[in-house]
């Protein structure tokens, strides 16, 4: 794992992104860049830059966050039992080659997805790098 002086990132990021991608916290709903964008390209994590999702996978999903149904490669990100609304269980999800917060996945929820998930990711994680 990728290792970052926290100083250094603070000075780095704005607030809010400082918060959601150290601290855990989470963006308000349908506030994000990239909850509507239909631009094609690359989701990166905001800390590392490691590839995390697709536009190819990205769906509109009502919930306010950008919304994909599977991100780039399994090893991309990690993923943690989140009982932090106790009794209910979610399960969030890290970037795994920085350890950042970027939101949580949810599973049966009936979408008409290839995976039936919703990886419900904070926009201010990520940069999109457009296709050329």
């Amino acid at each position: 794992m990728t290792e970052f002086n926290e100083a250094e990132l603070k000075a780095r990021l704005d607030p809010l992104s400082y918060a959601v991608l150290r601290e855990g916290a989470t963006e308000r709903p349908f506030t994000g860049e990239y909850t509507d964008t239909e631009t094609i390209g690359s989701y990166r994590c905001k800390v590392c830059q490691n590839v995390l999702f697709t536009s190819e996978t990205k769906f509109h999903s009502g919930c306010g966050w950008p919304s994909f149904y599977a991100p780039t490669e399994a090893d991309a990100v990690t993923l943690i039992e989140d009982r932090s609304l106790a009794p209910r269980v979610r399960t969030e999800v890290r970037c795994a080659k920085c350890d950042s917060h970027l939101g949580h996945v949810f599973t049966g929820e009936g979408f008409d997805t290839p995976t039936d998930e919703r990886w419900c990711i904070n926009s201010v994680s990520l940069y999109l790098e457009e296709k050329a």
